[in-house]
């Protein structure tokens, strides 16, 4: 309630003009300086090298010198969740980006809060790759407090700015003590699945699990039924049922006689994004899509896990994979996966150490994961109580 009252008297009755983008009082679209360069052209240097989504490389020279919001113009790895990026000091654009800022009268920050809130798909254009037109990014309006008073319209922006940086402080403190907690477990990890010569007997995956291919049509899609783990939902160790597809199980039943995998199965993704690991977490009706394999063991289910995912896996793996732009990881090379077999006791030692150290580090149910994601839903919520204005027919009314 005092947050709510905070915000109310912050934002309580002041005029709010929506101007749009291409509103040259307000803002600048400073695309003009772009330059793409081809990686083996760059000079390597300290200055970021923006695309769509992030950072592509490093390089000498710049672009740009300030405060900016990128807006992907093409390629945005999400159209619902569309890539928008804050960048401060000298940095490269290629012209896969929008380069914006405030000028007088708006906070940049301020601006790049509001563009994460936007509703992209309307202005984007095209099939396969959506593109951001300059002619429809300046269509785009964006709410600016008390116009004809900058002072306070400022003042205004500056402390929504405030509020919500210190949410997204939070998560990015959060996220760095994830990413050095990861380095730590990937060390200690390998390091105890690290064994001298002759201390443990070797063998190949196809010898101590059942390897079961995946299908290679894809069958008719339905609201419920089985879900049908793709590539897409098998991440960081973790198989994600809740975003599958769904396919029924007569269809399924009549279309393949593929293997549908049990709780605590492996599941591995083999094309593109090949060589990810998860386990099987629920009795649920689950099936395969295609570009997967099953791996069904014959010995601890969640120590092979460890196994695979370890540089013993990754680096086999790694070095297996075929094919020349779309990488693919062959059934023959899964199979052949080397596998230190020790006993039934010490597998599951293996297992109670990694275990603990993995739910901190990977879980997205507990964990770091888990306060990360529930700090981003924060700054998301108080994001859309800050900025949801009144658009002019809401204002009449």
């Amino acid at each position: 309630m005092k947050a709510i009252n905070y915000l109310e008297k912050l934002l309580g009755d002041i005029d709010i003009a929506w101007k749009t983008l291409g509103d040259i009082q307000f803002f600048e679209i400073a695309n003009s300086g772009r330059k793409p360069v081809k990686a083996s052209l760059r000079a390597p240097g300290s200055i970021p090298y923006y695309g769509a989504n992030n950072i592509q490389d490093y390089v000498e020279g710049h672009t740009h010198d300030g405060e900016f919001v990128l807006i992907a113009e093409d390629g945005s790895a999400s159209l619902e969740n569309y890539s928008v990026q804050h960048v401060t000091g000298k940095f490269w654009a290629n012209n896969h980006v929008h380069v914006v800022r405030g000028k007088s009268g708006v906070n940049t920050r301020f601006l790049y809060h509001f563009l994460c809130t936007v509703n992209f798909i309307p202005f984007l254009s095209g099939g396969g790759r959506a593109k951001l037109t300059k002619g429809k990014l300046v269509d785009i309006t964006i709410p600016v407090p008390c116009p004809e008073n900058p002072e306070k319209s400022l003042q205004i922006q500056a402390e929504i700015v405030r509020i919500l940086d210190a949410f997204t402080s939070l998560t990015a403190e959060l996220t760095a003590e994830l990413t050095a907690r990861k380095k730590q477990y990937n060390y200690y990890r390998d390091k105890l699945l690290s064994f001298e010569d002759g201390e443990v007997e070797w063998k190949s995956l196809g010898e101590v699990a059942n390897v079961f291919d995946s299908l290679h049509q894809t069958p008719q899609y339905s609201e419920t039924g089985l879900s049908m783990v793709r590539v897409t939902d098998i991440k960081g160790g973790f198989v994600n049922l809740n975003t599958t597809l769904k396919v029924s199980e007569d269809v399924f039943n009549n279309f393949t006689k593929k293997y549908r995998p049990q709780k605590l199965d492996l599941v591995m993704s083999r094309v593109g994004s090949y060589g990810n690991v998860g386990i099987i977490p629920s009795d649920n009706s689950v099936c395969m899509g295609q570009n997967t394999v099953v791996i069904q063991p014959k010995i601890n289910s969640k120590y092979l896990f460890h196994i695979l995912v370890s540089a013993i896996g990754q680096s086999f793996i790694e070095k297996n994979v075929g094919g020349g732009n779309q990488k693919t990881l062959s059934l023959k090379a899964i199979k052949s996966i080397p596998i230190p077999i020790v006993n039934t006791e010490k597998q599951t030692r293996v297992v109670a150490i990694l275990d603990k150290f993995d739910a901190l580090t990977n879980s997205i149910t507990e964990g770091l994961p888990r306060e990360i994601e529930l700090r981003q839903k924060q700054y998301e919520y108080y994001r859309d109580l800050l900025l949801s204005f009144p658009k002019p027919d809401e204002q009449a009314a």
